[in-house]
């Protein structure tokens, strides 16, 4: 990591409301600007956290708390993994240091957290619809509140947005901000363009542009018929030399481009737009990583970044997929891969360095990437679709409708499969096991070493009808390795267990995913009471009627109790799909088994220093009173 000279905090200190903010001398924005840019890449280098994002986005956001003011003005970023600086600028600066930790500030905006976060966002795109939700309540409420909301261009990728723009109104007090950092939306080229941005950046342009507008439509018996003549042709003319732009044609004002991290610039430009007193899109040109050199050559490098603390250089199932993918892509070019605006943070782009073409980075279009594979599948191809877990909820009407339906051999790699440290409620992977499991014609894989993930991507890739292979946010854990694969992986994926009929443990624990972990800690825990608990890892969820059959078998002969484990939702999960299945077909009764998973409940880490799994009620410590418990 490089180095970063930290600044001497002599503003930041001093805001505790976006009111002590404004009082700070505007001469001395850029002061605080260095200060605010230490702080973030002191805090994310530590925590963890996004920083590439967060160091663009400070000029814009000290102009957006200098013109607005909220809570009374609502400002909705997109995504809110940007909002650190408006965090800052809010009242929270002293809780910074607790940034993604357990009982800390949250790392994304959080309605829970602050007044001044009007609306949570932890997933692209939604933020217009939410905007535009604020801005038609006020406006139906008599309010003369403004409504901001601040996009990144990546989000544009997103279909969202674009239903949205089809719904904005004209006479809403919405402020769109287009932080343009990667990629241009509309192209605004030659000197015509370029003059006009200037143009339009003069503090007496504005000025001039309402004193016409004013004196023509005062002019007796013609004066509002010529206003409306003199905004046409000067409408033609711009679009003649100039072109239309897309906003435009959806009937937003707009303003831009201009250098998004330029303090002075931004903030004349947010005050005329907050003057028109309408829809208004203000589009900025941002730079990813600014003021951090190594942030802004390699921004990628510095989105999502860990906490320095477990930095490493090991390798993660993600890795190992892409690797697995790229070898099924060398030996058979119907093997293709498809990612949502993911494809380094999944591993699929290995298959890049087989062949480039057989690459689709689809951007964040989580619906789009499901139905584009189905169409890929039924005319043939082999695809692969990671996406993470958290996201692929965007899509389950697309795996449903138009994969399972038509029995569409599609492959759906589920990275960040349960519980997720760091990014909080709208980032766990709690879902899918639930929700997936409702749906006919799939086939579930857990795997939790790299031998079994390989194993599940060559079965999944020889199947007929479509799969899903979750695996967690992590490493191959040795211990596990050692515990229930001591002599590797050498038969079909279903279980594995680490007792023997002749060990009749009293209480069985039945499992899957990283959270065996805390199986296992437990485990050693409940033999020194005198109990005998075995556990049972499983490789392969669905189809749970299989699954059941051959779960029975692999149990002991004795009047064992079974604990259903599970880091995710218990309702329609793992433990009451295959408890049902087992009292149907097997004569197991309600009082033989227990479910142990999240209750109906979204996990957030409320006490300093807690972890996923006690915050989930699913610890080792919960696990070892449920089996003693049990036992009894």
């Amino acid at each position: 990591m490089a180095s970063y000279e930290e600044k001497t905090i002599q503003y930041l200190s001093t805001i505790h409301s976006p009111e002590d903010f404004r009082a700070i001398p505007t001469e001395k924005m850029g002061e605080l600007a260095e200060e605010i840019r230490s702080e973030l890449i002191r805090v994310t280098t530590k925590n963890g956290g996004h920083l590439a994002s967060n160091l663009g986005v400070v000029e814009l956001t000290m102009a957006i708390h200098r013109v607005f003011d909220t809570p009374k003005d609502h400002v909705i970023f997109d995504v809110g993994h940007q909002s650190y600086v408006h965090k800052m600028l809010t009242g929270r600066y002293e809780q910074l240091d607790t940034l993604r930790q357990a009982g800390g500030l949250s790392g994304f905006t959080n309605r829970f957290e602050s007044e001044h976060d009007c609306f949570g966002a932890g997933h692209s795109a939604t933020s217009l619809s939410a905007g535009l939700g604020f801005a038609m309540s006020d406006q139906l409420n008599g309010s003369d509140a403004y409504t901001v909301v601040v996009i990144g261009d990546g989000a544009y990728t997103g279909g969202m947005i674009h239903e949205a723009l089809n719904n904005c109104k004209k006479d809403l007090r919405l402020v769109i901000v287009m932080n343009e950092n990667e990629m241009s939306i509309s192209k605004n080229i030659g000197r015509f363009a370029k003059n006009l941005s200037k143009l339009r950046t003069k503090s007496g342009y504005f000025k001039t542009k309402r004193a016409t507008g004013k004196f023509l439509r005062k002019i007796p018996l013609i004066g509002k018929s010529l206003y409306r003549m003199v905004r046409g042709v000067k409408k033609m003319l711009k679009n003649v030399l100039y072109g239309s732009n897309y906003f435009e044609s959806m009937g937003l004002s707009y303003l831009g481009p201009i250098d998004g991290n330029d303090y002075e610039a931004v903030e004349h430009l947010l005050r005329e737009a907050k003057k028109l007193d309408e829809s208004v899109l203000v589009h900025l040109k941002t730079q990813k990583g600014k003021g951090y050199a190594p942030a802004e050559q390699s921004p990628e490098n510095y989105h999502g970044m860990k906490p320095q603390t477990t930095m490493e250089t090991r390798t993660s199932f993600s890795r190992e997929m892409g690797i697995a993918l790229a070898s099924l892509a060398k030996e058979d070019t119907k093997v293709c891969a498809i990612t949502a605006a993911m494809g380094e943070a999944t591993g699929v782009d290995e298959i890049k360095s087989v062949d480039e073409k057989r690459f689709f980075d689809v951007g964040i279009a989580e619906e789009h990437a499901l139905t584009f594979a189905a169409g890929l599948c039924a005319n043939g191809m082999k695809p692969f679709v990671a996406l993470y877990s958290t996201f692929l909820q965007r899509g389950y009407d697309q795996v449903i409708h138009d994969i399972a339906l038509q029995k569409l051999p599609c492959v759906l790699c589920v990275d960040r499969a349960g519980l997720n440290s760091g990014d909080g409620a709208t980032h766990h992977g709690i879902f899918d096991v639930a929700f997936l499991s409702q749906i006919p014609n799939l086939t579930i894989y857990t795997p939790i070493t790299f031998d079994t993930l390989r194993s599940a991507m060559k079965e999944a890739y020889e199947s007929k009808l479509p799969c899903v292979i979750r695996y967690p946010n992590a490493s191959e854990d040795q211990e596990i390795v050692r515990e229930f694969y001591p002599e590797g992986l050498s038969r079909p994926l279903g279980f594995a267990k680490n007792f023997f009929d002749a060990n009749a443990p009293s209480v069985v624990i039945v499992t899957h995913g990283k959270i065996v972990k805390e199986a296992m800690a437990a485990q050693k825990h409940i033999v020194e009471h005198g109990v005998s608990v075995g556990i049972i890892l499983l490789e392969v969820l669905k189809p749970y009627d299989i699954l059941s059959d051959r779960l029975y078998e692999a149990l002991p002969k004795n009047d064992c109790k079974i604990l259903f484990l599970e880091e995710e939702i218990q309702s329609g999960g793992m433990g009451m799909n295959l408890s049902l299945q087992m009292m149907r077909r097997h004569g197991l009764t309600t009082d033989s088994f227990e479910i142990l998973a999240i209750d109906d409940s979204f996990v957030e880490r409320r006490k300093l220093g807690e972890s996923m799994y006690e915050a989930a009620g699913v610890s080792a410590e919960h696990i070892e009173a449920t089996v003693l418990r049990l036992s009894k």
